[in-house]
């Protein structure tokens, strides 16, 4: 699996869990839970108890429940003075970490001082049963207590307790022991869950006109615009060119909303009455929900609003109603796809507007397994720790994982499926460390969820119905360079549901065709993106838990677009090696101009004289020679998905100043002496670029010059060429002087001599705009 060039540490490598997924195992397991290791683990289901006796001097119980199993003990809520409470609670107790042969259920009555022993159950191990889903759930029983003595006691104690795997339905909601460590307060924190991001539209207003406006000073002639608020959204159109009391402007707005809608669309009309100094002429508020919803290109209808103003202090609610108007044209886009991922590793391509989706072709599952070798996050007690959980996303469907606590070598063995509408879109698996977990949940502050490292995997490099097994490298960037946080093992697999669908998909445009119809600006999209990464991130970090907004931007790349020096002399060594198959393919010709193996060239001549002789045969040959080249690569296809190149990504020979002008602060937050040193370089650069795209311009002004009489020696050359070749090419076949030609572009060498050309000579001797410039 390993590229060439590329570090060992930083390789994909391929691995063979014990997962159910083209294997026949003894043990049946459901088949949603085939791409991940099974999980043995101990349920309780602590339902209720009733009798219980009373223990204090008030005659009442405060009753709560101790499950113990070895060093490991969860406890339910209390309650208050009640004989016949209800818990309701799930516990799972890993098998790998079980090292008693007893499970212990004790119900105790909570004191100020010491708890009061009530009563017990007691279990052997080897005589619990074992439950697999599909099966029905366990029904609980009632159990009498105990004594210490084992008497019987006073109550009775309702229970469910079996043997089971990560695939049953109390394993999301149980309280795991593998947190036994973590606080109360905090377990909310490390919950598995799955998230959906808000559904995002754009709004488009159209602001036409204004009438019947009332200046407080009429004898100026009113210098107009409207400002559009949406939230944290503020939009402006320019001043109107129609200096009166009656503005037009005819010009687009667009914002991004999320539903469900909270804020409404204010406009304001305001007057530039001097620098910096602005009057408010009216004001009109459209809620969301009342705005149509436009599913193509066709106009909606147009409506005239009422501007208010409000006069009087804060205290007065009065507000004044005047004839002043706006005439809008506003709509919510359901035609568009708002993005809110970059367009290079987008995981979702539909328009807004459900109506408009096209039928799903298949299925993605992932089972995510484990992690290896994951670097200590923060410290702990002195030593340094790690609390990892994982996060993934395609389309709206976003998933996190618990967190295990305290472990370098996580284990999640957890499976989600998504719905795949289009193939030419990218999964993004990211791993975290968990800062939530002491210190009270949200109530720790400042401390963010670390980044481990992410894996992109790009659907349409994986083969239908295939598992693939993997161990991803989790690489970040930091300041000093690129390291290597750990790996993750996941299993992936996409199942087809409709061939047809799917190969049809390679046909249609990428985006919905509204972006073709009504194509927003590089400008427009950019901002909109901007606009939509931030509602996501803001309603997602509202849930419970909380996915938090340095999470959702580091899956969503919001810093993608910024500069770096590191990630320009990647693309362009990218450019480089997109054309080094042209450049291959000169040297190449060239050798065969220059005669440099005789046999070769005396066949090139043989078959462009058939070519010659029969041009139908020219487009066959090339789509033969393509087909081939396909067949002969398909032996050595890449078996493996994409992963986080080191190399492609010029990360291993960054320079540290290059790496640490990345990770600065946008506006700047280095010293003068830095910036100046970084804007001189960046100077030296643009001028290098300047002057490649200046002698491309002159290369195309001397294109230009051939029929312009600017030289009119030259061009009078030129022409009369012209006529000569076409007086020529009228008169000889056209064979012909393709045979000639190719004669001549394949001579020896020794017809050859190492001056230019006379037609480059001719070429670089004609004038430019160059010397026209300062």
């Amino acid at each position: 699996m390993q590229k060439p060039g590329q570090a060992v540490d930083f390789a994909l490598k391929e691995t063979y869990p014990k997962i159910g997924a083209g294997a026949v195992t003894g043990d049946k397991l459901s088949c949603t839970y085939d791409l991940v290791e099974q999980m043995q683990y101990l349920y309780v289901r602590v339902v209720k108890a009733k009798d219980l006796p009373s223990k204090d001097v008030t005659g009442g119980v405060d009753p709560y429940v101790e499950v113990k199993l070895g060093n490991y003990k969860g406890i339910t809520k209390h309650f208050e003075k009640k004989s016949n409470p209800e818990w309701n609670q799930c516990f799972a107790f890993s098998k790998d970490r079980i090292q008693a042969s007893v499970l212990e259920v004790v119900v105790k009555d909570k004191d100020v001082v010491v708890d009061d022993f009530v009563g017990r159950v007691w279990f052997d191990l080897n005589e619990i049963p074992k439950r697999v889903p599909p099966d029905s759930p366990l029904a609980p029983q009632w159990y009498r207590l105990e004594t210490r003595k084992g008497e019987k006691a006073k109550g009775e104690l309702m229970l469910a307790v079996w043997m089971g795997t990560q695939a049953d339905e109390a394993f999301p909601d149980s309280w795991h022991s593998d947190a036994a460590m973590v606080g109360t307060e905090s377990v909310a924190n490390i919950r598995s869950k799955v998230y959906l991001s808000p559904k995002l539209w754009y709004v488009r207003v159209n602001v036409i006109e204004a009438q019947d406006l009332v200046p407080s000073d009429k004898t100026r002639y009113p210098e107009v615009y409207v400002k559009a608020n949406l939230g944290h959204q503020i939009l402006r159109t320019r001043v109107s060119q129609i200096k009166t009391i009656n503005p037009m402007w005819n010009e687009d707005l667009m914002f991004v909303a999320a539903e469900p809608f909270e804020e409404p669309l204010v406009l304001t009309v305001e007057d530039r009455v001097g620098p910096n100094k602005d009057e408010t002429l009216g004001r009109c508020l459209i809620p969301l929900h009342q705005v149509q919803r436009r599913l193509d290109h066709k106009p909606v209808n147009t409506r005239w609003f009422n501007l208010e103003k409000h006069i009087g202090a804060e205290g007065e609610k009065k507000e004044t109603k005047f004839a002043s108007r706006i005439h809008l044209r506003v709509c919510l886009d359901g035609g568009y796809h708002v993005l809110d991922e970059s367009t290079h590793y987008s995981s979702d391509l539909r328009p807004t507007a459900k109506q408009l989706w096209k039928p799903s072709i298949g299925i993605l599952e992932v089972g995510i397994i484990s992690a290896q070798g994951l670097m200590p996050m923060k410290t702990r007690d002195g030593r340094g720790t790690t609390d990892a959980y994982c996060v993934a996303k395609y389309g709206q469907k976003w998933i996190r994982t618990r967190t295990i606590a305290d472990s370098f070598a996580p284990k999640w063995n957890e499976q989600y499926t998504w719905e795949v509408f289009d193939l030419s879109t990218v999964i993004t698996v990211g791993v975290f460390d968990n800062g939530h977990l002491h210190g009270g949940g949200d109530k720790s502050g400042g401390s963010k969820d670390s980044r481990i490292g992410k894996v992109r995997i790009r659907l349409s490099t994986l083969e239908s119905d295939r598992v693939y097994t993997h161990s991803y490298p989790l690489l970040v960037l930091h300041n000093s360079g690129v390291k290597k946080t750990g790996e993750v093992q996941l299993a992936v697999r996409f199942t087809s549901s409709s061939f047809i669908n799917m190969m049809y998909l390679y046909s249609q445009p990428l985006l919905p065709k509204m972006h073709y119809i009504h194509p927003l600006s590089v400008i427009q999209l950019d901002n909109l993106r901007h606009q939509a990464t931030q509602i996501v991130s803001m309603r997602l970090s509202r849930a419970e838990p909380a996915l938090r907004k340095e999470v959702v931007e580091y899956m969503l790349d919001v810093d993608s677009h910024m500069w770096s020096m590191r990630r320009s002399k990647a693309n362009f060594f990218r450019i480089m090696k997109v054309l080094g198959g042209l450049i291959a393919f000169g040297r190449w010709f060239d050798q065969i101009c220059n005669w440099k193996n005789p046999i070769t060239t005396i066949l090139i001549h043989i078959l462009f004289i058939i070519l010659v002789l029969y041009p139908e045969l020219i487009l066959p040959t090339i789509f033969l020679y393509l087909f081939l080249i396909g067949i002969w690569n398909f032996r050595w296809r890449p078996r493996h998905p994409p992963h986080m190149d080191t190399r492609l990504s010029h990360a291993d020979a960054a320079h540290p100043d290059e790496l640490d002008e990345e990770f600065d602060s946008f506006p700047t937050s280095r010293s003068s002496d830095i910036v100046k040193m970084r804007y001189d370089r960046l100077r030296s650069i643009g001028g290098r670029v300047q002057t490649v795209v200046g002698d491309l311009a002159t290369q195309g002004e001397r294109f230009q010059s051939l029929l312009s009489w600017r030289d009119p020696r030259a061009t009078t050359l030129f022409v009369t060429f012209c006529l000569v070749a076409a007086v020529v090419l009228y008169v000889t076949p056209f064979q012909v002087v393709c045979l000639l030609s190719g004669f001549y572009v394949l001579r020896h060498p020794r017809f050859r001599h190492k001056l230019p050309s006379v037609p480059i000579n001719f070429f670089r001797r004609l004038p430019a705009r160059s010397d026209s410039m300062l």
